[in-house]
């Protein structure tokens, strides 16, 4: 058989490779069209178009945080897929509110808070100063909702106008800090647990070695709540222009106002002067018109805050030559090592105070902290770097959110200020540690554990044997070093003694408030006033770039961020079906306790300077 006449079999086998080699390689030039074209929208096409008169949509859903705790590409992929994470950074819903105050295009806001499901006080605080700027720049706020509870409320009070839905209620029922404990669980179990701390109010391992509260824990959990408490009705309050008062003895009888109304939650709220109108959604749109809103898509001319935020583009880059105040956050739980956004690792967070410290075109830090705390050698790490660069010559200046307790007090102390809302959770300066041991669990089961050491402190960690008198001592001793160590540096840093920062430590919480009557905290305000008071202390004037200083991004993150980001690309992958699971892309509802045990690193134990103070 001639090559110029080959067979039936191989002329087959030829054109099957050919046409697999065909639909190869048009799959692989699709595919990269696709990225082309969804690369050249989001560089080119990113910015929307806006008519006069637009109302710009703010309905923030699920957690309003410092930084976000999944990775651009995770992100990217979410986005694109419909599976979008549901946290929304601080930083962004501010600017977006602030720009669109000085877009003579945004007409007006329209808030819809129903779906933020975490944020603390003091965030909700910073966006609704953020919403007074907005009103101050002669523009509108108009409040949505469906019903709200008491934080999706503190935001919607900063509005002009809140409108309800008739079948909605306003659920105001102030602050609670009830906690599960376990000794008896424990005991049935044959758990020992030895709980070493400094602090006569430094209750977080409690549940631990109690079956409720100690009497020490309530007092210090109802007063700094009880001054929270105060902040929340004196602000509605004032921006409702009612009586604080009256707001609390309708709470406390809450019953009896129900019962009056007939069980009518919306009419209730009404007659309390808690909102405006009852209105649907449908009664909404009708009345933003009637009041001046442009007709537009679903009833009136509206873009949404994300899309918004896509139009600003990008916040300042490093190259640019403007003198920069470098934000660092710092959130979640302090561990050491290093750690992916969400928690605070020892050494990551280390590297990025270094980092601004050695960048020429950094003249002062603001480090913004929002933790309860977590490993005490981790957070010392942090604040030897914030120390350093103070020497340096760089004011670094402190902005805390909505908790900065325990060790993340630590890691502020040595700011040259220190900045916190009323509304802030700090102080619980105290450490503890505990060890738990298992012979009567496993005598439980018939195990036994017997054997000789060569020394009195061999065996002594065993978790299987009893604690022994030698290792209890030496971890006494390690906690009080720890305590007077911690008690010590912030005596130093706060100009005062060791006596007088004992007298108010103790692991005893206070609120924002409450710790700058202290002297733990020098100034209330929020983070644009702490940034603000950097750059005043670096003499720069007016004439500055503000810049968060984040781990750097792979070439492949800023690639997918800016794919997630078009809205075009977004559209041909839902219509291609993509998706995946629910959830898939979630955060774990157990962060704060595997933070916890993150921190041991395999260690049989641990010193802590950890607070639970963070309100539900």
């Amino acid at each position: 058989m001639s090559k110029e006449n080959p067979g039936v079999i191989r002329r087959l086998f030829r054109g099957l490779w050919n046409a697999l080699n065909f639909t190869r390689r048009l799959v692989f030039n699709l595919i990269f069209l696709l990225l082309l074209i969804g690369f050249l929208v989001a560089v080119f096409g990113g910015r929307a178009t806006l008519a006069p008169r637009t109302a710009l949509v703010f309905d923030p859903k699920g957690a309003i945080v410092e930084q976000y705790s999944s990775n651009p590409a995770d992100r990217a992929l979410a986005g694109l897929t419909g599976t979008e994470s549901k946290e929304v950074q601080l930083r962004d819903v501010l600017r977006v509110i602030d720009a669109a105050a000085k877009d003579a295009r945004i007409e007006r806001l329209v808030l819809v808070p129903d779906d933020i499901d975490r944020a603390g006080l003091s965030t909700l605080r910073e966006i609704g100063a953020a919403l007074d700027r907005f009103k101050a720049a002669g523009k509108d706020v108009v409040a949505v909702s469906g019903g709200m509870g008491q934080s999706q409320y503190y935001l919607a009070a900063h509005a002009n106008r809140i409108l309800l839905d008739p079948e909605g209620a306003v659920l105001l029922e102030g602050f609670a800090n009830y906690r599960s404990y376990f000794k008896d669980a424990l005991d049935k179990l044959g758990v020992q647990v030895h709980l070493i701390k400094v602090g006569t109010f430094k209750s977080a391992a409690e549940p631990y070695v109690l079956n409720q509260a100690s009497d020490a824990a309530k007092e210090a959990d109802l007063y700094w709540m009880g001054g929270l408490w105060q902040e929340y009705l004196g602000e509605i309050a004032g921006l409702r222009k009612v009586d604080a008062a009256k707001i609390a003895d309708d709470i406390a009888h809450y019953d009896e106002r129900v019962a009056a109304q007939g069980g009518d939650l919306a009419k209730l709220a009404l007659e309390q002067k808690l909102v405006d109108q009852l209105a649907t959604r449908a009664e909404v749109r009708a009345l933003l018109r009637a009041q001046g809103a442009a007709e537009g898509n679903d009833g009136f001319r509206q873009i949404d805050f994300r899309k918004y935020l896509a139009a600003l583009g990008p916040d300042a880059l490093p190259g640019m030559a403007s003198p920069t105040v470098a934000v660092i956050v710092a959130q979640g739980e302090i561990v050491p090592g290093e750690q992916q956004p969400g928690m605070i690792g020892g050494r990551s967070t280390a590297q990025l105070v270094r980092a601004a410290r050695e960048d020429d075109k950094v003249k002062a830090v603001v480090l913004r902290v929002n933790s309860p705390g977590g490993d005490a050698g981790a957070s010392e790490l942090i604040r030897r770097e914030i120390a350093q660069t103070r020497e340096a010559g760089k004011p670094v200046v402190v902005s805390m959110g909505d908790v900065a307790a325990s060790g993340g007090y630590w890691i502020a102390m040595d700011g040259d200020e220190i900045w916190a809302q009323p509304t802030t959770i700090t102080g619980s300066i105290g450490i503890f540690g505990l060890f738990a041991t298992l012979p009567e669990t496993l005598a439980k089961i018939g195990v036994h554990t017997d054997g000789v050491g060569t020394t009195p402190m061999a065996g002594s960690l065993d978790i299987r044997r009893p604690l022994s008198p030698q290792l209890e001592a030496i971890l006494n001793s390690v906690i009080k070093r720890g305590y007077n160590e911690f008690i010590g540096k912030v005596a130093k840093a706060r100009g005062k003694t060791p006596e007088q920062i004992d007298a108010i430590a103790q692991g005893r919480v206070w609120s924002g408030s409450q710790a700058k009557e202290r002297g733990l905290v020098d100034k209330l305000g929020g983070l644009g006033d702490a940034v603000a008071a950097a750059a005043a202390r670096a003499n720069l004037g007016s004439g500055y770039q503000v810049r968060y200083v984040e781990r750097e991004l792979s070439a492949w993150e800023r690639l997918a961020l800016s794919f997630g980001n078009s809205e075009a690309l977004v559209r041909v992958v839902r219509w291609a079906g993509v998706s995946l699971p629910p959830g898939f892309f979630g955060a774990s509802d157990l962060r704060q306790l595997a933070g916890i045990a993150q921190s041991l690193h395999g260690k049989r134990y641990g010193a802590f300077a950890h607070c639970f103070c963070e309100l539900p």
